[in-house]
């Protein structure tokens, strides 16, 4: 029997290699597992500057502005006047 952490865990791998995305997922569904994954890369609380965001997010893959684009919309990121925050996903504890 697969658990949700599993079928996550099977997600992260595909698209993972050595830490960068091989390609943004197109089902919703794989794409809000690896952005969940992503978001964890910035501290709740910290105020980013979106250069510093798209340093982060180049580290994952070439096309920086998609995924902070996804992050936003799915409420992972905030932004206000070129200034983004951690809104959303899940922490480590």
């Amino acid at each position: 029997m697969t658990t949700p952490a599993d079928e996550e865990d099977r997600i992260l791998r595909t698209f993972l290699i050595d830490g960068r995305l091989r390609a943004i997922p197109t089902r919703l569904s794989k794409r809000r597992v690896v952005l969940g994954h992503i978001a964890q890369s910035f501290e709740p609380g910290v105020h980013y500057p979106e250069q510093q965001v798209n340093d982060v997010l180049l580290a994952f893959h070439d096309d920086f502005a998609a995924l902070r684009r996804y992050l936003v919309e799915e409420g992972l990121l905030d932004r206000q006047a070129g200034v983004y925050w951690r809104s959303g996903g899940p922490v480590d504890v």
